[in-house]
This record gives structure tokens, C-alpha cells and sequence, in this order.
């Protein structure tokens, strides 16, 4: 499954990631597609789009994994995974928790998030 998945950074032992939200946005597409919620067709078209929305000019990691995050979010919306207004609530924990978090440091949501 994962030599279908292009340009995932890996080693010897399997796929390595730069920062642990990279690895978590990827843990969560593979969750995702193993529970039925999209097909790895479907997934490999909406990222697909969404690399070649970035353009030429971003390029590494960093962008590939934006890239992930944004096709996540398309993907979770067009399925209809999550009620509009419980996603809107999550993004103003986030949103809170991060203007809260000085820079620098891992944001973390409170209990009541």
C-alpha cells in the first residue's frame, strides 16, 4: 500500500517524517482510507490536486505535508466525517490554544477544548 503513496520520505525500516504532525497527518489519511471513509483512488486524486495547486515554486516536506492537511480537510468535508459545527468548534479551540501557547512552544488544547 505505502510504495503506492509517492514522494513519502523513508528509510530502510519504512516511512520517516520531519515533524510529528507530518506523521500524524498521514497516520490519520491511512486510518481513514482502512475504515472505508475514501478509497486510495479517491485520496491519491484530491492530494494529487492539491500538490499541483501549491505550484512549482513549493517544494520539501513542509509543502507535501500542507498538502496532506488540505487534502485531509477536502476529503473530511465531502464525506461529511464531521459535523460542520463541531469542525468550526475544534478550529476556535485551536485557534484560542494557539494565541494562548508562547511562541515556540507545542500548542496543547485545555481539558474543556
Amino acid at each position: 500500500m505505502l510504495d503506492a503513496l509517492p514522494a513519502i520520505p523513508r528509510d530502510r525500516d519504512g516511512p520517516v517524517f520531519a515533524e510529528p504532525w507530518h506523521a500524524e497527518a498521514f497516520a490519520l489519511a491511512v486510518e481513514l482510507e482502512a475504515r472505508g471513509a475514501f478509497t486510495w483512488s479517491e485520496w491519491a486524486d484530491v492530494l494529487g490536486a492539491e500538490i499541483a495547486a501549491l505550484g512549482p515554486q513549493a517544494c520539501g516536506e513542509e509543502a507535501y505535508y500542507l498538502a496532506w492537511l488540505s487534502a485531509l480537510e477536502k476529503m473530511t468535508d465531502a464525506k461529511g466525517l464531521i459535523p460542520e459545527a463541531e469542525r468550526a468548534r475544534r478550529e476556535a479551540a485551536w485557534d484560542r490554544a494557539a494565541r494562548a501557547t508562547p511562541h515556540g512552544r507545542p500548542i496543547a488544547l485545555g481539558t474543556r477544548d
